[in-house]
């Protein structure tokens, strides 16, 4: 028996702007029920991404498939459902915006009532539901603007950087949340997101866009642990790509391909001779220093309170510099997605 198609899958896609193309895909696919996060940097291309799948954008070249089949505009906009950075709130009451969208879908007044009811307990906001949606905070805004989503029982559902508005802990709280709503639900999600936290909370799966192409994707551990190339690595919190010859030196063995090491795990000593102190930055709970090495430039992350020494060093001053050997990553040797072959 041959396997059922996917939800949605996005073939040869491409999306040209000002003559030029911002978003070339040769396949994506999202299966019943999974969350799949597009990590990228600003001007990734994972906005144009999301949109396309919701058929909020037209496409210029390839094809949109729902369950196996080329789906019209309003075929995607009917399945999907959408949650944005900045939520938009209607005037009326918390219930009523959570009603919106069922309104729109002629839903009868009692069904509508009832899943609006539901989905307030469920994200927590019925204590807010007579309240007037203007009154408020922008996490209860956001919770509002997911429950009115999800009481359409969509299958995908669109969110593009709903998160980045808020704060830490309210972040933290709400992803905790949606973690939990998808997986009691038959829900699929395609989570937009600039963050690897965020990434981590939620998906299934992980695909890197970079400058409109896919660079790499798989499952969430796989991918966090093992970026595929140089630009994978730095969205993935690695912010040290070393030459061989300089991981050669440092790690004590023969390094054939460049290494990301993250700034956390390195090590900084006084009195070297290895590189020169260029600038010391406080972070609150870590001290960053950016030294200088072989013309290169590392960064080293020394948690707060730092050492004595380092409260007082001054630019110039030379110092050794530690990398653990089981925290690099060699990014010629870990294992690629397709048209990912090159490092």
């Amino acid at each position: 028996m041959s396997a059922p198609p996917p939800l949605l899958e996005l073939r040869g896609i491409t999306v040209d702007a000002s003559g030029r193309t911002i978003l070339e895909l040769e396949q994506l696919t999202i299966a019943p029920g999974e969350t799949l996060a597009i990590l990228g940097a600003n001007g990734a291309g994972k906005s144009t991404l999301l949109r396309v799948a919701g058929g909020l954008r037209r496409h210029d070249r390839g094809a949109v498939l729902l369950h196996g089949r080329a789906a019209t505009l309003g075929e995607l906009r009917e399945v999907g459902a959408a949650v944005l950075q900045r939520p938009l709130l209607r005037r009326g009451s918390v219930r009523a915006n959570v009603e919106t969208g069922l309104r729109f879908k002629r839903v009868p007044r009692a069904e509508r009532r009832q899943l609006a009811t539901y989905w307030l307990k469920r994200l927590g906001l019925d204590r807010l539901a007579d309240e007037p949606a203007a009154s408020v905070s922008g996490g209860e805004a956001q919770r509002v603007s997911l429950a009115r989503a999800l009481a359409l029982a969509p299958e995908l559902l669109l969110l593009d950087e709903p998160f980045s508005a808020l704060d830490v802990p309210t972040r933290a709280e709400l992803l905790a949340d949606l973690r939990d709503t998808l997986a009691e639900s038959s829900t699929a999600a395609l989570l937009v997101t600039h963050d690897r936290h965020e990434a981590a909370a939620v998906a299934d799966r992980i695909a890197i866009l970079h400058a409109g192409t896919l660079r790499q994707l798989g499952p969430t551990p796989t991918v966090l642990d093992h970026p595929a190339d140089a630009d994978c690595a730095r969205l993935l919190g690695f912010e040290n790509i070393i030459s061989p010859e300089l991981a050669s030196r440092l790690l004590g063995r023969d390094a054939h391909h460049p290494v990301a090491v993250r700034a956390a795990d390195c090590r900084l000593y006084p009195h070297g001779s290895e590189g020169t102190i260029e600038r010391i930055l406080p972070f609150g709970t870590f001290v960053r220093a950016i030294v200088s090495i072989d013309g290169a430039r590392m960064l080293i992350d020394t948690p707060a309170p730092a050492s004595s020494w380092l409260d007082a060093v001054e630019p110039g001053a030379a110092v050794d510099i530690e990398v653990e050997e089981g925290v690099t990553r060699d990014l010629a040797k870990v294992a690629l997605c397709p048209r990912c072959s090159r490092p």
